[in-house]
């Protein structure tokens, strides 16, 4: 659920990371306390979509950043609808998406560089209690390119698979993305020893 950066000089654009962050946070921690009807869900649903037009985000990159979890969505709105209603299956669901979305915004309106200097500067205050504010900006990188890797690895497993003409299977695709993914990890981590990055 990471999107891409999308330059632009929409005012979004120009917010500190550190700021947007925060106001990630916020709003999520709003929306999951005081939306609890269909009134607030619509409040929450104008204004994220107010907040992607103020970044000048078209609809097309919005619906991307909710593709990859309308499956998650559906099978909790399911499940809330079997153990609670509908109204509240709507909720958890609409606030969930949005959530998704407004992580989405932070991340198509913000250089990940920005992104990752930001919580850097939020650990520093850790470092004397023994967190490494470097190590965890690293790792949060990796994380950040790990995931499109994971996805491309994926996809061309399949691909292979179906030019094939290979039957679908989940034990069968899943372990050469097992595999592919292993030697992957390996190799960054014999370039990132070769760096130095292990040096005490």
């Amino acid at each position: 659920m990471i999107g891409l950066y999308q330059p632009s000089d929409s005012p979004l654009h120009r917010l500190p990371a550190g700021a947007k962050l925060l106001a990630l946070v916020a709003a999520i921690v709003a929306m999951t306390v005081f939306v609890r009807d269909l009134a607030g869900v619509a409040v929450v649903v104008l204004a994220v979509a107010a907040l992607f037009a103020l970044g000048r985000i078209s609809w097309r990159v919005a619906l991307a950043q909710l593709r990859p979890v309308l499956w998650m969505t559906a099978i909790i709105g399911v499940f809330q609808l079997l153990t609670t209603s509908p109204v509240r299956a709507v909720v958890v669901c609409a606030v969930l998406l949005a959530s998704v979305a407004l992580a989405a915004l932070v991340t198509v309106t913000t250089r990940v560089t920005d992104l990752l200097d930001a919580l850097v500067r939020a650990l520093r205050p850790l470092r004397r209690v023994g967190v490494d504010p470097d190590r965890a900006g690293l790792l949060l990188a990796l994380a950040i390119r790990c995931v499109p890797l994971l996805a491309q690895i994926v996809h061309e497993v399949a691909e292979a698979r179906r030019a094939r003409g290979v039957s679908w299977s989940a034990t069968a695709l899943l372990t050469p993305v097992l595999v592919r993914a292993l030697r992957t990890a390996d190799a960054m981590g014999e370039a990132l020893a070769a760096r130095g990055v292990d040096d005490d």
